[in-house]
């Protein structure tokens, strides 16, 4: 309780710590309305690259939740605030059809773009589909990561995620990735920046023990690691990251805040 009490402001991971797939956390909706009316700022972060802002809001509430679209940053979101900074960028989008929508101000090309973004894009992935996007990076196109999570949980188990991809085509092109979400520190900055706190004023409760608690802490927070989602005892354990607390579950946060 005592590195936690005097926390103003709690990022929250989203799959894996409120809810998996379509299922809610035991105890989730009751403790983020708890932590919520302590008057503890809270901001909802995921590197959920599946989902426009306005289908993941829908997503979220339709389980229980009542959050703002104000209140959620995702990945792509602030991959779209990274694009804007950029003269005129010609994407190719490698992203799920609902995320497009919200990329369509930026002009696209499969074969000469000038970024490469990926996301999740499920079963499409293919050899001359990265052999596609391996051409673009060697005639000088910049790749752009959702993020690099190695595997995320799905109701029915484990999945691999992007990450695994987006090493390969680092490997073969030379290209490092610029990455967007966590566990980049800009991501966690500019939701700090947001709530308008300071790094040791807040922390993040996450089922990724890299993304979320080591990014996290770089990023100055405390990081607590949740035993729910894809949270597994030997991955964590094995870890070179230390979590400043690890909690079996969302549902025991409020006491540790002293509510």
């Amino acid at each position: 309780m005592g590195t936690l009490s005097h926390s103003k402001g709690i990022l929250f991971d989203l799959d894996g710590v409120l809810y998996v797939g379509s299922q809610t956390i035991d105890g989730a909706i009751a403790a983020v309305d708890r932590i919520r009316a302590s008057g503890i700022s809270c901001r909802f972060v995921t590197n959920t690259s599946t989902l426009s802002l306005d289908s993941l809001q829908h997503k979220i509430n339709a389980l229980g939740f009542s959050i703002s679209k104000q209140e959620i940053i995702s990945a792509p979101q602030a991959a779209l605030l990274y694009l804007r900074r950029q003269p005129d960028p010609v994407c190719q989008l490698l992203l799920a059809d609902d995320v497009k929508r919200d990329f369509l101000e930026f002009r696209q090309s499969d074969t000469d773009a000038s970024h490469i973004i990926i996301g999740d894009i499920g079963d499409t992935w293919s050899y001359p589909l990265m052999n596609e996007v391996f051409h673009c990076l060697m005639n000088g196109a910049r790749l752009i990561a959702i993020h690099k999570n190695r595997f995320w949980q799905t109701e029915s188990g484990l999945r691999m995620d992007i990450g695994g991809f987006v090493e390969a085509l680092e490997y073969a092109s030379g290209v490092k990735a610029t990455m967007i979400g966590k566990p980049a520190g800009e991501f966690f900055h500019m939701a700090l920046h947001d709530m308008g706190l300071s790094p040791s004023e807040a922390a993040i409760v996450g089922d990724d023990i890299d993304a979320d608690v080591g990014g996290g802490q770089l990023a100055g927070m405390r990081g607590i690691l949740v035993k729910t989602g894809k949270y597994r005892q030997g991955y964590a354990q094995a870890s070179a990251i230390k979590p400043d607390l690890v909690i079996d579950s969302i549902r025991d946060l409020p006491s540790l805040l002293g509510l």
